[in-house]
């Protein structure tokens, strides 16, 4: 049991490994199932016990990664705040369960549901796989904003609109300079913009600091694009 917990991790992460693919299906299965049963959902009683039952489980995800830090004593204010838009979009998406706020949806939508299925895809996991705490923390919190933000639009009838593409925009730039701030003041590097990361990313192939922060604008404006065009469609089959 104590290597689940380890610092060293277990054995390489490896991507879209038969590991990978399997968690990336179960995620994609309960979304659809969630699309299958969503008359049993909507209705109040079983609507109340899964949106609050879901916002727990990602609090407390949140709250063990923390503890795990602590743990192997990894924990500091300079990167284990929760301020990555992982975390934030984690503690919103929980917060959105409950309120059930259409303007948080708005962010959550695009900023939450992008990260977190970009996360997904091409996770930092490198020496943990599963069964560690690690490869199972990431995909239960990653995951579940996916969910979360999933069950609104399926069970709860939220839509985005177009104009909601440049509200999270605005959201999301306006968080990045407050993170900024909060970086220089602190040494910190939340949201990564102070620099790459340590580990290989994406960031990699987008030129030195600080001229990767353009494109980074560019793939989240087009990520929010693509989030949108389902709904683009079906609004322009409601409407005819």
């Amino acid at each position: 049991m104590r290597d689940l917990f380890i610092e060293d991790g277990n054995k390489p992460f490896i991507l879209f490994s038969l590991t990978h693919l399997l968690t990336l299906t179960i995620i994609f299965a309960v979304c659809i199932g969630m699309y299958i049963f969503r008359r049993q959902l909507k209705r109040e009683s079983t609507n109340k016990i899964v949106r609050y039952s879901l916002a727990t489980i990602l609090l407390f995800s949140e709250i063990s990664l923390n503890w795990w830090l602590i743990r192997i004593d990894d924990w500091s204010i300079q990167y284990s705040l929760p301020l990555h838009l992982s975390s934030l979009s984690l503690l919103l998406s929980s917060l959105l369960l409950i309120v059930r706020s259409k303007k948080l949806f708005e962010f959550t939508y695009f900023v939450g549901l992008g990260s977190a299925i970009q996360a997904m895809i091409t996770p930092d996991l490198q020496e943990y796989t599963f069964p560690h705490f690690r490869y199972v923390h990431f995909f239960i919190s990653h995951g579940g904003i996916v969910i979360a933000n999933i069950y609104m639009v399926v069970i709860e009838g939220f839509r985005p609109t177009f104009k909601s593409i440049f509200k999270a925009l605005i959201y999301l730039n306006g968080y990045a300079l407050l993170i900024f701030l909060l970086n220089y003041l602190i040494e910190g590097n939340y949201m990564y913009i102070m620099r790459k990361p340590i580990n290989p990313s994406v960031l990699d192939y987008l030129g030195p600091w600080p001229f990767y922060i353009i494109p980074l604008e560019i793939i989240a404006f087009l990520t929010f694009l693509v989030l949108y065009v389902p709904f683009y469609f079906i609004k322009n089959n409601v409407d005819e």
